[in-house]
């Protein structure tokens, strides 16, 4: 440690008659880890979820439509409760119009809400409202017709179960119904029909192992398949990313790749064997079917898919996808900080 004239400079700030330049460095170092420190609790990343509509001709070729702005729908068009972004969508189609479900996150209580928007070409989408609260997060609402009812798994997983919905008033309504699986970590499960059974695919919050089930009746027992998990340790392959199609006797499913990052990119695989003792799949010729566009609304991913034919050869999809943005704002008292700088 050494002393300085009051002459010499530090930091732009001249220097008392005996004052250290250890001291000064320190003051100046604070001063440092203040401003970090500001930063940290002010400006805050966030993944900007929104939904946007494809079309394609076939159930992997997808792209967004040059007559379609995208994202038809954002956190910014939810009017009844304070949301941070908007993800997870499906729909469906009654009677000549398009309902679409998804994930609200919330942002009076950080969790997820399934909310209501609808359209009457499947290109234009005006949101209505929350159909679905509880007193746990909710996402990816898989919604499907069956007997003419509507159903809807939704994802629960901060209930520890798998829980079938029933719609009492399509589409605004709905009432729990039945627990099809409990006790386990289950996250975007997603259910088909395929030669009068029905199947179930489900993962766990690890997003490496996909779980298969199947069972005589929805609201049957559930008897896990000799061969689950069909994917083990594989988190490129083995989150389901969206409806499990099937067409033409074909089975398509979608899954999430997330080996980078999450949210990352969707994968296509085509189940050519399935009975309840054998599962066989095989990736699709093209993928990833959904990326990154590098710029924009899904700038940095997109991992879900919902496909809908509409015509021969022409399909019709909700996905969603999100960007990096930041957020301002401070849940302490700014005098706080800076009382703590001395």
């Amino acid at each position: 440690m050494f002393s300085v004239k009051s002459s010499n400079l530090i930091a732009g700030k001249n220097v008392k008659k005996g004052q250290s330049v250890t001291s000064n460095l320190q003051v100046g170092n604070r001063y440092f880890c203040w401003f970090k420190s500001l930063t940290k609790t002010f400006v805050k990343r966030r993944h900007k979820w929104s939904i946007g509509i494809y079309t394609g001709d076939s159930l992997t070729n997808f792209s967004s439509p040059a007559n379609i702005r995208n994202p038809v729908l954002t956190a910014k068009d939810v009017t009844d409760v304070s949301a941070h972004f908007v993800a997870d969508p499906f729909m469906v189609s009654e009677n000549g119009i398009w309902y679409m479900f998804f994930e609200v996150l919330n942002g009076s209580d950080c969790r997820g809400d399934i909310g209501l928007a609808i359209s009457n070409d499947g290109f234009n989408w005006q949101y209505q409202q929350i159909v679905l609260d509880e007193p746990f997060h909710l996402s990816y609402p898989y919604v499907f017709k069956f007997q003419n009812d509507y159903y809807m798994i939704p994802e629960t997983a901060g209930a520890k179960s798998i829980r079938l919905y029933k719609a009492v008033e399509f589409p605004r309504k709905w009432t729990f119904v039945k627990t099809l699986l409990d006790d386990g970590d289950y996250v975007d499960s997603s259910v088909f029909n395929f030669n009068n059974m029905w199947w179930l695919f489900t993962t766990s919050r690890k997003s490496n192992v996909l779980h298969l089930y199947y069972a005589h009746e929805i609201m049957g027992n559930w008897i896990k398949h000799p061969q689950s998990p069909v994917i083990q340790e594989n988190i490129k392959i083995a989150r389901p990313g969206g409806r499990v199609v099937v067409f033409n006797g074909q089975i398509f499913r979608y899954a999430q790749d997330d080996e980078k990052f999450y949210g990352n990119q969707v994968r296509a695989f085509e189940i050519t064997q399935l009975t309840t003792t054998t599962y066989v799949e095989k990736a699709a010729k093209k993928n990833p079917i959904l990326k990154a566009s590098g710029f924009g609304w899904n700038k940095t991913g997109m991992h879900t898919i919902d496909p809908h034919q509409i015509s021969q050869n022409q399909w019709i999809a909700c996905v969603d996808g999100y960007r990096i943005g930041f957020v301002f704002g401070s849940e302490f008292e700014f005098s706080t900080l800076v009382r703590d700088i001395y």
